[in-house]
């Protein structure tokens, strides 16, 4: 992903809103390795820290955990350090102070194709990286990018999901639940080396987060959407679009991660935003509203696809509730969805030139 006009603006405000003295009192002279650093998660990681070290002299030690360094942005490449890794295998003696595992395949298209690789990137990769954290004296944390898949179909009637309350059903009998069975699993990892050792854990679980580094080509909708006005295609809807999920721009959630890492009490947070709470069809009606989708005359097309759904989770149900985050931490989204989105788009058509 390059650091375009969007993103550079986005890790000014992640730093400004947290504040560049909390960031730096925490991560100053550490070594922080960020598993996953080509994906969308760990890209926004890399760059605030890269940011503390060129704008504050933090002096960070950024280890680069990726497996094809050719994704990684050039003007990186002298920055951090590289590890070309496959979380699935162990490490060797690495010296860190600070993990963050976003190393997960996010994509359905991945989940449906290779479920069992998915699986293994969250639970042998989880299990590597806490081996990795408990060989390190004074290690400061490790955070886990969960997911809202976690939690399951709910109940009927059941609106929200609390980290403290009832977790829904997910068939494991299905492989595409692999993605939520893994997330499970290292959950109860990571709480099972907090319990045991004493290892400072912090869980995140991630409704539907999108923003620049995500691809356009994964298979997901909002995905789709994004590909379509880039292209200057009508929005495609392939399903009656009833379905309700909420949003986040991808700066709003790193904000609540590393708030999560440096100052949370407990372990597990929600990250999402409520009041972009939207069906499929609505978010389709918000983007195709956006400038550059009228400027291209778009519209909203229905194409049924039985085909695309055997990539989706077998559940479709509750939102993520993040009273707990706002309280505790005072996170607040700051995008809403025509926002984001914009912003978003901007960065792709920006990224191409």
């Amino acid at each position: 992903m390059k650091k375009t006009r969007i993103v550079a603006e986005d890790v000014e405000n992640i730093i400004g809103s947290i504040g560049a003295d909390k960031l730096i009192e925490r991560f100053s002279n550490k070594r922080f390795l960020v598993a996953g650093a080509t994906g969308m998660v760990g890209s926004y990681f890399i760059y605030v820290l890269d940011k503390l070290n060129e704008e504050y002299d933090a002096k960070i030690k950024i280890v680069a955990c990726l497996r094809n360094k050719t994704k990684l942005d050039e003007t990186l490449l002298d920055r951090v350090e590289i590890l070309e890794h496959d979380v699935a295998e162990e490490f060797e003696g690495e010296s860190v102070d600070f993990i963050v595992h976003a190393a997960s395949p996010a994509s359905p298209l991945i989940m449906r194709e290779k479920p069992l690789e998915t699986n293994f990137a969250n639970t042998l990769g989880t299990a590597n990286l806490i081996k990795l954290a408990l060989k390190n004296k004074d290690f400061g944390g490790i955070l886990f990018v969960s997911s809202r898949e976690i939690y399951g179909e709910p109940e009927r009637g059941q609106e929200f999901f609390y980290e403290d309350g009832k977790l829904g059903q997910v068939n494991s009998l299905v492989p595409r639940n692999g993605y939520a069975e893994g997330k499970k699993a290292a959950e109860n990892m990571l709480i099972s080396a907090k319990d045991e050792y004493g290892l400072n854990v912090k869980i995140a679980r991630l409704a539907h987060t999108y923003g620049p580094g995500m691809s356009i080509h994964d298979g997901r909708v909002q995905a789709d959407f994004l590909k379509n006005v880039v292209s200057g295609e009508d929005i495609v809807l392939k399903s009656d679009g009833s379905s309700v999920r909420t949003y986040t721009y991808i700066s709003d959630a790193v904000e609540a991660m590393l708030r999560v890492l440096i100052d949370s009490s407990s372990e597990v947070y929600n990250i999402a935003d409520e009041k972009s709470k939207v069906s499929i069809k609505e978010l389709a009606e918000t983007i195709v509203e956006l400038p550059i989708a009228k400027e291209k005359n778009l519209k909203i097309v229905f194409d049924i696809d039985e085909e695309s759904k055997k990539g989706a989770a077998s559940f479709t149900g509750g939102i993520l509730s993040t009273d707990k985050i706002r309280s505790e931490l005072n996170w607040e989204p700051k995008y809403s969805i025509s926002e984001g989105f914009a912003r978003t788009i901007e960065h792709l058509i920006l990224e191409s030139q």
